[in-house]
């Protein structure tokens, strides 16, 4: 029976965007519950039972069984996250949340991150379910919360409380990858096979404490200011793993550069250089500040929190580094840590998507690379669960994606929707 993979991919992506789950990292905002309930309703409405969960109040996911569960075949987990990042309303063009579609995107928070492959996902799902081309392998579908806080209410969470829901999955598809970037005048599509550890530390500098007025060379806040510049200034040493390694000599055969230096290499492909860049070697960036409680008072301790990201192989040399930059003055402690992920680029799951992007792309060139932040797949990797980013989108190649994550004006094009859509529907009948 004939069907249509992107029929709906637009509108459940509209209603996604509308229902508001901001995570600002505290419960204090509306959780993921009515987004849960909505995915859990489009399930069900084409005979797909699924199984709401909370790790506290609000804080919902969705996992539902699909595909052929008879199957001796290992299980193939893909998942999206419900949770979207915070958004200034006046900082942006449209309201963030309207799910208003102008000049051929679809804007607000969450369109690329990652409203866009839920919605994906429960397109093609709905259409293959009505028309009973179901998997021939078994496949779960999670839908969770708090993956922009760390998954400790989503992702982990189940992994801890039920394991049970993620049985026989090996393998897993998620978010970050997929989408194209123009490299020497060729769409360059990048799949996530791996992701930086995370180390977020708190950086504490002690003095004396005193009054403002009087000489105080022993001051906290200019002890942590002054290593605060040392680590910004601080130039990490590249050291690019296997994926990054091979996406640099793909980007040097499509441009012909010659250059031995990767980070020159990976310039051509323009601004997601700042995410794209980041794989190749460990960074730090400071975040937040705390000191001081009266103007003419210098107080005996200052904070800082640095968000620290490395990469694999690096976990147990990088807060020791770290230490090293910023001084005696000050001491690094970790605050939130994950680890790094990275997983060899082979296989029939990047054969399939290769060959489903190839469906819709014939001239696609594809290579992976290693994503700067972190997503649910450190989660699932607890469970030896190998997982990909594949979320496909043929993008314009003046767009400047990557700054769409988590950025004002957050916006998907309408037609990579549909092309994603059909790149995933042609996927899920290859693995």
């Amino acid at each position: 029976m004939a069907y249509t993979p992107d029929a709906e991919v637009l509108e459940i992506c509209r209603d996604l965007i509308r229902l508001d789950t901001s995570n600002f990292g505290d419960d204090s905002g509306p959780g993921e519950r009515k987004a849960a309930e909505y995915v859990a309703a489009s399930l069900a409405e084409v005979g797909i039972e699924s199984e709401i969960v909370e790790a506290a109040t609000g804080r919902t996911s969705v996992v539902a069984r699909w595909g052929d569960q008879t199957s001796s075949r290992p299980g193939l987990l893909v998942h999206g996250h419900l949770d979207v990042v915070p958004a200034q309303a006046a900082d942006w063009s449209v309201d963030p949340f309207a799910g208003e579609v102008v000049d051929g995107y679809l804007w607000g928070r969450g369109a690329v991150d990652m409203k866009d492959f839920d919605a994906m996902l429960l397109s093609v799902v709905r259409a293959r379910q009505r028309a009973g081309a179901v998997p021939d392998r078994p496949i779960t579908l999670a839908f969770t919360a708090d993956e922009e806080a760390g998954s400790r209410q989503g992702a982990h969470w189940i992994v801890d409380h039920r394991p049970d829901l993620l049985e026989g999955c090996t393998e897993a598809i998620g978010e970050v990858g997929g989408f194209s970037v123009e490299v020497g005048g060729q769409r360059l599509y990048l799949i996530e096979s791996g992701e930086k550890g995370i180390n977020w530390m708190r950086l504490t500098a002690r003095g004396t404490a005193g009054h403002g007025s009087m000489a105080q060379p022993d001051n906290a806040v200019t002890h942590l200011a002054a290593a605060l510049v040392a680590l910004g200034e601080h130039v990490w040493e590249q050291s690019p793993g296997p994926s990054m390694q091979r996406l640099v000599e793909t980007v040097r055969e499509l441009t012909g550069e010659t250059s031995t230096d990767p980070a020159t290499v990976l310039a051509h492909v323009g601004p997601a250089i700042r995410m794209i860049g980041s794989g190749l070697r460990n960074t730090t960036n400071a975040t937040m500040l705390q000191a001081g409680y009266k103007h003419n008072v210098v107080p005996g301790e200052a904070v800082a929190f640095v968000d620290g990201r490395y990469l694999p192989g690096h976990g147990e040399t990088f807060m020791p580094a770290v230490q090293d930059v910023v001084g005696d003055h000050v001491s690094v402690e970790p605050h939130i840590t994950d680890v790094a992920l990275e997983y060899p680029f082979e296989g029939d799951l990047v054969d399939a998507m290769t060959l489903a992007l190839h469906s819709q792309d014939p001239e696609a060139h594809i290579a992976p690379y290693l994503m700067s932040g972190g997503t649910d797949a450190k989660a699932w990797d607890r469970l030896g669960i190998t997982s990909y980013g594949f979320t496909p989108l043929r993008l314009p190649g003046d767009l400047d994606f990557t700054a769409l994550f988590h950025g004002v004006d957050e916006r998907v094009p309408v037609d990579a929707l549909a092309f994603g859509a059909r790149v995933f529907d042609d996927f899920l009948g290859r693995v």
